[in-house]
């Protein structure tokens, strides 16, 4: 494998630095509505999900349902955040300009949400209109599914084994890996937890780096070695 067929970045909290605005919305609103956690908790233990999935994942355990309004309270508060707080992880045009051969974003954001916020941070026109959310696959089904990573790879004619992505959270790792991609975990985001790196590479990272710097080296290590045990 001298050379990747595809390189995938996730958005958020990998390409911009949105886990933890988002985050910090969420958790507020959940305190308010009884259940109490905060933003380093709420990233910690969903980041990648998306906030409906976030509210079925407590409902669980919670003793009072949630009110589905949460949802669109929080997708406005969060774009309003987004509007003025928004910055790009740094060297994240840098790594993307990087990548010589076919890259793409593959996102559990929306479509509006993702060219909203990849505009602000001038990120949008280095991947050429290859920005696929998850809601645009034929299922609309979410990470840790694989659907959008096998969405992309066929739109762009690449093999799913020979695809890196760059990810951020379990579950996103989980759905690459499912995907048969492989995997580089990804923490410099503001979201990151102590022990995060490990989490990632239980979940099926090959590696993890937390500097942008480091990206071209490890996919050109990591195409060297076709990850066969």
């Amino acid at each position: 494998m001298p050379a990747p067929d595809l390189v995938i970045f996730d958005c958020d909290g990998v390409l911009i630095d949105s886990e933890i605005i988002a985050a910090r919305v969420e958790a507020r609103l959940l305190t308010e509505a009884g259940v109490e956690i905060t933003a380093e908790e709420l990233a910690e233990r969903y980041a990648g999900l998306t906030f409906k999935d976030i509210l079925l994942s407590i409902e669980k355990n919670a003793e009072t349902p949630l009110q589905a309004s949460l949802i669109d309270l929080a997708e406005a508060e969060v774009d309003k955040k987004l509007k003025t707080d928004i910055r790009a992880v740094e060297g994240a045009h840098e790594a993307v300009a990087g990548v010589a051969g076919k890259k793409c974003i593959c996102s559990n954001s929306s479509r509006a949400r993702l060219e909203a916020t990849l505009t602000r941070t001038r990120l949008l026109p280095l991947f050429s209109g290859h920005v696929y959310s998850s809601l645009d696959t034929p299922s609309k089904l979410p990470k840790p599914a694989p659907d959008v990573f096998l969405f992309a790879a066929r739109a762009l004619d690449a093999d799913p084994a020979c695809c890196f992505v760059i990810e951020d959270s379990v579950h996103g790792v989980a759905g690459a890996k499912a995907a048969g991609m492989r995997v580089i975990g990804f923490t410099g985001g503001a979201h990151i937890q102590p022990g995060h790196a490990d989490r990632l590479m239980e979940a099926g990272a090959e590696t993890v780096i937390h500097r942008f710097r480091d990206l071209s080296g490890v996919l050109a290590a990591l195409s060297e070695w076709d990850g066969a045990v």
